[in-house]
């Protein structure tokens, strides 16, 4: 009878790489089957004869497959993950607290049950706290005792791995979030300060910080005003990326006295360089403001218009332009315009995030038409309400049509009517 049985249990262990157990096709060795499926580490016959009785009786449908070294169970665990392990601690290539963490060597993935005997309950307990799922006492066990026992351990183990991949995933959230932050433009603004300066930014992925819109502000110390912004095609971690380079590679050019078309140029070499797609292209207005003569030098690579906002009125201002960047590698050309700025006046760019919204059924969005006419409506507050106030309205009017998607950034740039106070802006 004791042959017939071990017969019948190197038939289960077979099973391992039968048709009724397959990989994960993602790759996580989790097995899908039916029912648990359990590998049990145990040199002795009788003892092993002894706990296929009793998962016939308390765990009916579980199958079991036999090891008798902590070798043999080496090889069990290589060709896949079975849903628990019940290991014996007294095997002839390990013993005791050496044999658990012979298993968790192989994985630590698959809940452990250790078998002990009469007089090493002790030994049960400091498996348990080296972490095994629980412990069991040779002859002291009732099928339904053990059949719960396997059905706990696999339980607590599932619970173990989930809380600590969600703990995983929160840290690693964290450190984005950091990384993020610490990414974000701060603009540079040295010696007396003659702009003030708002910027706002949202990103279109949920729960980010930063999307593939970028933006920036650099103040020379003869008071020349530098300001960038610009729109990566897309908005996933890819654009990003592409974006934090664009404007790194800007602010180091404008520190190095590098402007003008020969500027967008080198911007669109840094995006060729970056770009992991053929169709990732970059949006880009610059601007750079002589407080003397109160006018700004404009260069327009693909990007849209932007708001002149002067005693109380609103316009949309387009200067002529060339190609988004990254569009027509080493072909394109962008002239130079100039705008005349007067005092009191301020200048306000943005990404298409902020207009591009769905704000009724179909495929009506707000335009950039509907964004001037909210824009005029609002004319009158001070700057950073009036930028506020209209990303609100803009927002709220895409709300119940999946609200703004895309990242949204907004440069609002004015004059400074104070002296030596330091940034306007947040």
């Amino acid at each position: 009878m004791l042959s017939g049985r071990k017969e019948g249990m190197g038939r289960a262990t077979a099973d391992l790489s039968g048709s009724e157990t397959t990989l994960d096709p993602i790759g996580a060795g989790v097995w899908h089957k039916p029912e648990p499926l359990v590998l049990l580490v145990e040199d002795d016959a009788a003892d092993a004869l002894l706990v296929e009785e009793l998962i016939a009786d308390g765990a009916p449908g579980v199958r079991l497959v036999w090891a008798n070294s902590i070798a043999q169970a080496g090889e069990r665990l290589a060709e896949g993950l079975p849903d628990c392990v019940l290991l014996d601690l007294n095997l002839p290539d390990a013993h005791g607290l050496d044999a658990l963490a012979s298993i968790h060597d192989y994985t630590d993935q698959v809940p452990v049950v250790v078998l002990t005997g009469l007089d090493q309950e002790q030994t049960g307990l400091a498996a348990v706290a080296a972490g095994a799922q629980d412990y069991l006492v040779k002859g002291r066990v009732e099928p339904e005792l053990f059949g719960r026992a396997i059905r706990y351990a696999i339980q607590r183990k599932q619970t173990e791995l989930a809380a600590a991949a969600l703990r995983l995933s929160q840290l690693r959230a964290e450190e984005n979030a950091r990384l993020e932050r610490g990414l974000l433009p701060k603009p540079l603004l040295r010696g007396e300060r003659v702009i003030d300066v708002v910027a706002r930014y949202r990103p279109g992925r949920v729960k980010a910080l930063l999307g593939g819109d970028f933006y920036d502000v650099v103040q020379l110390a003869d008071g020349t005003v530098h300001a960038l912004i610009g729109d990566i095609a897309g908005h996933g971690p890819d654009e990003a990326a592409i974006g934090v380079a664009l404007r790194l590679a800007w602010r180091t050019l404008v520190l190095s006295g590098i402007t003008g078309p020969r500027q967008l140029g080198l911007l669109e070499e840094v995006l060729l360089a970056e770009r992991t797609g053929r169709r990732t292209f970059a949006t880009v207005t610059t601007l750079v403001l002589d407080p003397g003569a109160r006018a700004a030098r404009v260069l327009r690579a693909g990007h849209h218009g932007m708001f002149l906002c002067r005693g109380g009125e609103v316009d949309m201002i387009e200067v002529p332009g060339g190609p988004a960047l990254g569009f027509l590698p080493g072909q394109a050309n962008w002239p130079e315009q100039e705008l005349l700025v007067p005092v009191g006046a301020g200048l306000m760019l943005f990404t298409d995030g902020l207009f591009e919204g769905h704000i009724g059924p179909g495929s009506e969005r707000l335009g950039e038409e509907g964004l001037l006419n909210l824009a005029r409506g609002l004319s009158g507050p001070a700057p950073a309400d009036f930028v506020d106030a209209l990303i609100e309205q803009a927002e709220a009017l895409a709300a119940g049509h999946g609200g703004l998607a895309d990242d949204v950034a907004v440069l609002y740039l004015r004059w400074s009517t104070e002296q030596g106070t330091g940034s306007g802006g947040r």
